[in-house]
């Protein structure tokens, strides 16, 4: 029996089979690769000499949001034979994969049964499952094929399934004795036990920030928590590993990007941010309502009163305006990653194409726990019209599932419009948030010429900023105009940006807005626009 199939010395393979024999008992055994030289004293890797694929270790810990009573019963049904197939389902916002393995771990551990998963061969996997008297996890997101389902029906080893969507062939219902179980996803208290189990040195005010900010699957929680501890050792000054876990949460989750997803590291903050009064009051709400949402929402039961949680926020106004930057600013308060969304490569021509990208951006943020960004958004959000044609229909029916999905999405969302009218009204009537964005007054402009020139920029004396802040530009407009007056000035060799640098750079910029500058603008430098003429 110890050098059968699913002897422990064939399983971790450090015996395998050579040929093909009639009957398993004239099957010749060789050493598996590195277990001869480690036998004569030469050293190797004993992780790589001896690996059971199927193998699911028992978590050291059960996260406290799988301790479920529900959870509980469904592991003793297992053990006692009242339920000989399970399935755990974990609908939409469900985070990271490693979620269900968590959740299949403390099934196997209330029936207290050895786990193992689908490897290759199914019914291979349930002969070492009955074996060793184990529960065989098999991951269904991938629909199976009908040789699962006819190897499934056949036996009789306590079976997991588990997935986005639930997955039940009639037939294989029939055959077997089922019970099931939706998981949620955790809520706030849920989250702050969590991180409590995985980093139990965090403070009350850090942890409950960490709880409302992120949404992570066990799996991250323990990476987070050995990164942490791994920076903590490197550092070598005696810091806490609370100081360590901000760092350990960037490595973990970011730099998913890819596709039509683009990450974007807020490097800009709050300072930077010229706008009137009431719209930096509403940029400031934004983030402190996305602090604030889980909370009064799970703690103190408004989420029973709303169809759709997280923070959805509309941004309109001219191009330039200020949008995208408010939207990595909000980011960077929060202390999160923007993920901007490439509509280019989100929309497509083919039917249902556009929606699995869209699936696919959502779920990156959600898996990154990212902000996510729809960058003129019109082309994505607009308003539905009549069917006239069959393509009508069809863009409808992206309408239809982008409104679905934005209500089911518990997560920070932005959209920008250089026109709010362009947006479908379904959607408008989702947003928390609607910040209209208007071109900046003389005021605004006089700070933003400031903030254009860094402190290190050598700026000339006569350069008149009362004198720029007359001019009708945007805040894109304005960097872009610095921008070319320090390139002039570099090219020509200058000691200083001088007035004459910035003119050059202001009528560049209004040659590419399409739009006449007047020497009249200019005031007592009008003739420095004279050489400038394009």
């Amino acid at each position: 029996r110890a050098l059968g199939p699913a002897g422990p010395l064939r399983r971790f393979g450090l015996l395998r089979p050579s040929g093909d024999a009639p009957l398993d008992l004239d099957q010749e055994l060789v050493l598996g690769p590195g277990v001869f030289e480690f036998l004569l004293g030469w050293g190797g890797d004993v992780g790589l000499l001896g690996h059971d694929p199927g193998e699911v270790a028992a978590p050291r810990v059960v996260l406290p949001v799988l301790s479920s009573d529900g959870l509980t019963r469904l592991g003793r049904a297992l053990a006692s034979g009242d339920v000989d197939l399970a399935g755990l389902w974990f609908p939409p916002p469900a985070g990271p994969p490693d979620g269900q393995l968590d959740a299949v771990r403390a099934l196997a551990q209330a029936a207290g049964k050895p786990l193992r998963r689908l490897t290759s061969a199914v019914e291979d996997d349930l002969r070492i499952a009955a074996a060793v008297d184990a529960v065989l996890w098999i991951p269904v997101d991938d629909v199976p094929d009908e040789t699962l389902v006819a190897a499934l029906v056949r036996s009789r080893v306590p079976v997991c399934l588990t997935g986005l969507k639930p997955w039940r062939p009639a037939s294989l219902l029939a055959a077997r004795s089922y019970g099931e179980l939706t998981i949620p996803s955790p809520d706030f208290q849920d989250r702050r036990a969590m991180w409590s189990a995985a980093l139990p040195g965090l403070a009350g005010p850090l942890l409950e920030d960490l709880a409302v900010r992120y949404r992570m699957s066990g799996g991250e929680l323990r990476a987070v928590a050995s990164v942490a501890g791994a920076g903590a050792r490197l550092a070598g000054d005696g810091q806490p590993v609370a100081e360590h876990v901000e760092p350990a949460i960037a490595t973990v989750t970011r730099g998913r990007s890819g596709g039509a997803v683009q990450a974007i590291l807020p490097r800009r903050g709050l300072d930077d941010l010229v706008l009137p009064g009431p719209q930096l009051t509403q940029i400031m709400e934004i983030a402190s309502a996305f602090r604030a949402w889980p909370r009064i929402a799970e703690t103190w039961g408004f989420a029973r009163r709303s169809a759709h949680g997280g923070v959805k926020a509309l941004f309109t106004g001219e191009p330039g305006t200020g949008k995208t930057m408010s939207a990595e600013i909000v980011t960077g308060m929060l202390g999160l990653e923007l993920l901007k969304v490439d509509l280019a490569q989100v929309v497509s021509k083919w039917v249902g194409e556009t929606e699995k990208n869209m699936e696919t951006a959502f779920r990156r943020a959600e898996e990154s726990h990212a902000v996510l960004l729809f960058d003129e958004a019109d082309a994505l959000f607009g308003k539905r019209g009549e069917v006239r044609h069959g393509t009508d229909r069809y863009a409808n029916l992206e309408v239809g599932y982008l409104l679905q999905r934005l209500e089911a999405s518990d997560g920070l969302i932005i959209l920008t419009s250089n026109l709010k009218e362009n947006i479908d009204p379904a959607f408008t009537r989702r947003f928390h948030f609607v910040v209209h964005f208007p071109r900046p007054g003389a005021a605004e402009r006089r700070r933003l010429w400031r903030l254009a020139f860094p402190p290190e920029a050598p700026l000339a004396a006569d350069v008149d900023f009362d004198v720029l802040a007359r001019l009708d530009m945007t805040g894109a407009g304005i960097t872009a105009a610095a921008r070319t007056a320090a390139l002039a000035a570099a090219d020509a060799t200058a000691a200083s940006i001088g007035m004459r640098h910035v003119v050059r750079g202001v009528a560049r910029q209004f040659h590419r807005e399409a739009r006449l500058l007047r020497p009249a603008e200019l005031g007592p430098f009008a003739h420095l626009l004279d050489s400038e003429a394009p």
